[in-house]
């Protein structure tokens, strides 16, 4: 993180779990490597691509203690805290910050629906359980409850609440966050969105899964953004925008270990019930990323 926070491409990462539920460390490791060595600017452990919904607390605990260990500082970790229940939110919170993360990715699960106060409650408790940024994530497409600009931007005073990813795939929507937050929350796209337009309007980076399986052209969508290069960085998005429609077609860990698997990474499959990519699925997602490898050459 400089001075600026937290900024650029976040991967989502992937969780490698073997059959036996052991966490495959040695592959992680291998893809902490990998994606600092392509320039990425943080990596987000137990994001929804890491499938936290599907582990148990001694494998989310081992996710993140391997993904601080093997960055090393290099980058920033911003570990996902997960959960229905506002305690054992704030329990995961703690225990990343104890492990040595650099900010949390708050989520909230919900069976039942539940009232905004509630949820606004929820978010400012995590934010409350340790000095770390806190990123709120929020998907109405999963979540039971999702937040309203009038609740972001409650949450936006939170010293500590400093972003938003926002997976609702409308840009208006954060358009309206950053003026409704006076520059107070930084937006960063997800993969619902084209991230590109996100850089656009005033976002600072994109934290997604597909970002994990293409990270230098992600890393450079960044630079050209940035840069304000913008017929370059549309003239890559359109390529790259292929592997967000497969992620929305696909399961979302199922398409990222795919096409992790298919660049040599042994992460193995999506935990069950969830299926592993299909072969369809495989042959369009090695598709996509022979388009990427065309085009870099």
């Amino acid at each position: 993180m400089s001075g600026n926070g937290f900024h650029g491409v976040f991967p989502y990462l992937v969780s490698p779990v073997g059959p036996d539920g052991r966490v495959i460390e040695g592959e992680l490791r291998r893809l902490v490597d990998h994606l600092i060595a392509a320039g990425v600017h943080g990596l987000t452990p137990l994001g929804s691509t890491g499938e936290f919904a599907y582990l148990d607390a001694a494998q989310k605990r081992r996710v993140v203690e391997v993904v601080v260990e093997q960055a090393r500082g290099r980058v920033p970790v911003v570990a996902g805290a997960a959960a229905t229940t506002t305690a054992e939110a704030v329990r995961q919170a703690k225990e990343w910050a104890a492990i040595g993360a650099d900010g949390i990715l708050a989520i909230m699960e919900a069976y039942f629906p539940v009232p905004e106060a509630g949820v606004v409650s929820y978010f400012q408790a995590v934010a409350d359980a340790t000095d770390l940024p806190v990123v709120l994530y929020t998907n109405p497409n999963f979540q039971r409850s999702d937040l309203s600009l009038s609740a972001v931007e409650a949450l936006s005073r939170h010293p500590r609440i400093g972003y938003i990813k926002d997976a609702s795939n409308n840009t208006g929507r954060l358009l309206s966050v950053l003026i409704r937050t006076g520059g107070r929350m930084k937006v960063f796209a997800a993969s619902a969105h084209v991230p590109a337009a996100v850089m656009l309007i005033g976002g600072v980076g994109w934290m997604a899964g597909p970002a994990c399986a293409v990270p230098r052209e992600s890393v450079r969508l960044y630079e050209l953004c940035r840069d304000g290069r913008w017929p370059e960085a549309m003239a890559l998005q359109q390529p790259l925008w292929r592997l967000n429609e497969l992620f929305a077609a696909h399961s979302l860990a199922a398409c990222i270990k795919g096409a992790l698997q298919l660049q040599g990474f042994a992460v193995g499959d999506p935990l069950p019930p969830q299926p592993p990519l299909s072969e369809a699925g495989r042959a369009a997602v090695q598709e996509a990323l022979d388009a990427m490898r065309d085009l870099a050459a």
